[in-house]
């Protein structure tokens, strides 16, 4: 059987969480916390990475650092998955959702100043399969409005858009860890500051709403309730086995892009027949191989591929359900002018089996199986 995913494991990680036991501190902010946020703030350039306990964790904090409440609006596409909608959801803001691009499956910046009004209050892009969305476009018309950006870039660490690490381009940038993931941790996530100024803030609500990071640096004598807060930080153990794979992170990032690079190669010649669509990667945007799609010519045929697959022992998922179409995105949000390619692309999307140290003959049996289906 061909897995659809299997958790990235590069060999130190059992050895690292061993280290983090031994020296007795497993609970969050300890040397491999500290160690992470350390490698991705020298990799991003980011004011300030700090390590969450999901991505979900992370948007929650990019809400509160940005003051949303109750009444205020917060743009971003229905095709992502419920917590981008969720951490804006729970501070009483409604969701406006805009179509998305066919190409990317990101959200169509030329949409989005249309659904601009005197109650929005930020923008948040979600860059799908680590590939960015259309960042300047999108930059601009925050500026023209006073807007905050958050960037959901849960799918793309080690992705840029030109030159600029996703995540770091927008106020706030959201990393996920999750097991799915090109760089995981189990569950976990990153929450990344881009102004200075707003970290102490942040070391506060992440800390359950207490000044104790300042009091563990030494700044202070003793910590106190400062504001409302919760507890956002990750265990030692799950940083442990994050820090391994970070130390590794070209070597990961190499190996999925040959998977994926391999896939795109094997798979052109249905696509330039027109029986199936590839992912689209536009000039300026460096894409992390997070996943590999395709594109059926509709719902009934995708689902016939699936089963297809299956029967040939491999793997493969359609992905995120529009979340305009959802009970609680009808409850919570509203769609802003059409739905042309939101619910029409989604339906046509499969995710085909991608991770590290899939190997060579697995990809390319996927590809020999998916042209059988069509021959």
């Amino acid at each position: 059987m061909i897995k659809f995913n299997v958790p990235p494991c590069v060999g130190k990680e059992s050895e690292y969480i061993a280290e983090a036991i031994e020296s007795h501190k497993i609970c969050g902010d300890g040397a491999f916390t500290k160690r992470c946020s350390a490698w991705i703030e020298e990799h991003t350039h980011t004011a300030k990475a700090l390590l969450t306990t999901s991505c979900t964790h992370a948007t929650e904090m990019a809400a509160l650092l940005s003051d949303i409440k109750p009444g205020d609006e917060v743009i971003m596409p229905s095709y992502t998955f419920v917590s981008t909608a969720n951490a804006f959801v729970l501070n009483g803001a409604e969701v406006v959702f805009v179509d998305i691009r066919p190409d990317t499956m990101n959200i169509d910046e030329t949409l989005i100043e249309d659904a601009v009004t005197p109650r929005t209050k930020a923008i948040v892009p979600v860059h799908y399969a680590g590939v960015s969305c259309e960042m300047d476009t999108i930059m601009a018309i925050a500026g023209r409005y006073g807007l905050k950006v958050i960037e959901d870039a849960a799918q793309g660490v080690m992705s840029e858009y030109k030159g600029k690490p996703l995540g770091t381009i927008g106020d706030f940038g959201c990393f996920s860890f999750h097991e799915t993931k090109n760089y995981s941790m189990g569950e976990g996530g990153c929450l990344l500051i881009r102004d200075g100024k707003m970290v102490e803030q942040a070391e506060i609500i992440r800390e359950k709403g207490t000044n104790r990071s300042k009091f563990f640096r030494g700044e202070i004598d003793k910590y106190t309730w400062v504001t409302a807060g919760s507890s956002y930080l990750p265990s030692e153990l799950n940083a442990a086995y994050l820090y391994a794979q970070l130390e590794q992170a070209k070597a990961i990032y190499d190996d999925r892009m040959a998977s994926w690079n391999l896939y795109y190669e094997l798979l052109s010649p249905l696509a330039e027949k027109g029986v199936i669509a590839l992912p689209a990667v536009p000039d300026g945007c460096k894409h992390n191989a997070h996943m590999f799609y395709i594109k059926t010519a509709d719902l009934k045929e995708r689902t016939a591929l699936i089963k297809y697959l299956k029967e040939q022992e491999i793997s493969s998922v359609f992905h995120y359900i529009p979340l305009h179409s959802a009970p609680a995105g009808v409850r919570y949000g509203r769609f802003h002018g059409k739905d042309v390619y939101t619910t029409k692309e989604s339906e046509r999307l499969l995710r085909l089996p991608m991770y590290y140290g899939l190997e060579s003959e697995d990809v390319r049996f996927v590809c020999e199986m998916i042209a059988q289906f069509y021959r």
